[in-house]
């Protein structure tokens, strides 16, 4: 089959669905007020509430959302054939992935912009509010602790040096533009221009300036330090100029990533379906877990209702910004599975590199996968392969980066309204609850268990762990229009096969670990899905009483 007629094919199925399902959402199902009074105004405290241009906002979470995970599930999935993972790419982002960011950010700007844990104690129950903060503060830390030690490997001289002096470059020019927009009044086009074309100079240098070479965990305190100081600098100093250039770099990205694959016109040399490859699960549930940040992701939902609540103008920019910015992400988790069955020299070097699953799901090999086969692509414009692998590092690295300090800053609000729980105010302090936040990750990256990190050592969680938050959010979104009277089946729907999906995959892992003896996996594994059948219980007997409770 063509692929590039599956590629066109995917860009009108996008188009339609945010042409004609996001904006029914918008309209009919949340009813958005263009002139209400978003809390980034009614708040607005120039640290974390400062209202952005729709614009930048939506830099600011399409980089926070796009971390390395629409490009490393997809060259997992893959492993499956091409069509699943194609097919919950595009229609696992339309009907439930940004359907559950765009309903996430809307609960949080019509809740001050408090997190979407917050947010269902007033929803469900404050038993269920706690049990949230319990998996938000787990997810980040898991997964920031293991996006730390990726991005350490990816610097060291092994593998992408080159991406440093680019990404330290993008700091300081996101510092500078913060400064020069905000208190100096320069107009942002011209900063955009400057600051991009600068950007990409920093590209240039980084293949010529001598490349350091540090161990990796000398990288992962630097990252660590520069986590902290991004969760504690005002959101427009750092982090939303930041995002925002980062989202230029991606756009190109991935125009010249189509570009080339247009000209190129490549086969799939995957098979379209394969049920039972070596030693993988099922297809049945794990292609919807392993294939998360590119179609339906937990973590996206505390970003919604994180950062990006705190900074939207106006209420009527929430489809843009909510549900567009996921299918930019799904945009790419579509190139990374052209990248990874058609980016590949024939059948047999693809056979060579998905041999088996415990090949296929490493985490190098998954991005050496999607880094060549994308550099592929850019040949076709003419971009030398050294060249062209730089930059797709740095677009990699860059956005781990942003997740990283988005990420921390969230965990330091998780902390914040945990401390309001426990009634202990000075946890609330935006130094101290950094400072936990950061030391959270850090356990993750740095403790060891069984001789490697405690991060990887638990990845196996991350997966279930992850779709579980994003189906217990569909739980409180469904409860919330409910309450109102509001069409429900929209997040209904979606809610009811993520909580299959994802308590079918933890229970089939719990198994697993009980087979293999792995005794820590197993206990945290239990108390996840007892977790899931706590949230989902209470969420089931909350409904039940909403239903006789008269609209408000």
């Amino acid at each position: 089959m063509s692929t590039v007629a599956v590629v066109i094919a995917c860009f009108i199925v996008y188009y339609l669905g945010y042409r004609y399902y996001a904006m029914r959402l918008a309209r009919h199902v949340f009813a958005l007020d263009p002139n209400a009074i978003t809390p980034a105004y009614r708040l607005q405290d120039g640290f974390d509430y400062v209202p952005a241009r729709r614009h930048v906002l939506f830099g600011h979470h399409y980089a926070s959302i796009a971390g390395l995970s629409p490009m490393l599930g997809p060259a997992i999935a893959v492993i499956w054939g091409w069509v699943p993972a194609l097919f919950w790419v595009v229609f696992g982002t339309l009907f439930i992935g940004a359907v559950h960011d765009f309903a996430a950010l809307v609960l949080s700007i019509r809740s001050d912009g408090q997190s979407i844990g917050k947010i269902t104690e007033s929803v469900i129950g404050p038993r269920a509010k706690s049990l949230f903060h319990i998996l938000i503060f787990f997810l980040i830390a898991l997964a920031m602790g293991v996006f730390v030690q990726i991005v350490a490997q990816l610097f060291s001289a092994e593998f992408y040096p080159e991406a440093v002096v680019p990404s330290v470059s993008l700091m300081i020019l996101a510092i500078g533009m913060g400064v020069l927009f905000y208190k100096r009044g320069i107009p942002l086009g011209t900063l955009t221009v400057a600051a991009f074309i600068l950007s990409l100079g920093a590209v240039a240098l980084g293949l010529v300036l001598p490349r350091p070479d540090l161990p990796p965990d000398a990288w992962s305190i630097m990252m660590m330090v520069y986590a902290f100081v991004a969760s504690i600098l005002p959101v427009w100093l750092l982090l939303q100029p930041r995002d925002y250039l980062n989202s230029l770099l991606l756009y190109l990205g991935l125009i010249s990533l189509f570009a080339g694959f247009f000209l190129l016109r490549p086969e799939f040399v995957a098979p379209a379906v394969d049920l039972h490859p070596p030693g993988a699960p099922p297809l049945f549930p794990f292609v919807f877990i392993v294939l998360a940040c590119g179609a339906i992701s937990g973590f996206h939902a505390l970003v919604s209702s994180g950062t990006t609540a705190k900074q939207l103008s106006k209420e009527t920019d929430a489809p843009f910004i909510g549900y567009g910015a996921m299918i930019g992400e799904s945009l790419l988790g579509l190139i990374a599975v052209m990248a990874c069955t058609a980016g590949f020299l024939d059948a047999e070097a693809w056979q060579a590199h998905y041999a088996s699953w415990n090949v296929a799901q490493g985490l190098g090999q998954s991005m050496s996968a999607f880094i060549n086969g994308s550099a592929l692509f850019l040949a076709q414009l003419g971009i030398p392969e050294q060249v062209g692998k730089a930059f797709i590092a740095l677009v990699a690295v860059s956005f781990a980066l942003t997740t990283l300090d988005s990420a921390t800053r969230l965990l330091r609000y998780n902390i914040q309204e945990v401390s309001e729980t426990l009634g202990m105010p000075g946890l609330a302090n935006r130094y101290l609850s950094s400072a936990l936040a950061v030391a959270a990750i850090g356990a993750f990256a740095f403790l060891k268990i069984d001789g490697q990190p405690a991060g990887l050592a638990l990845w196996a969680l991350f997966g279930t762990t992850n779709q579980l938050l994003g189906g217990l959010t569909l739980i409180t979104v469904t409860l919330y229009l409910a309450l109102r009277k509001k069409n429900c089946l929209y997040t209904f729907v979606p809610m009811v096969f993520m909580l299959v999906t994802t308590i079918a995959a933890m229970g089939s892992n719990v198994l697993t670990f009980y087979e293999e003896g792995q005794t820590l996996l197993l206990v945290l594994g239990l108390c996840l899905l007892l977790l899931a059948a706590w949230v989902v219980i209470e969420g089931a007997l909350r409904f039940v009483s909403l239903r006789a409770e008269p609209a408000n």
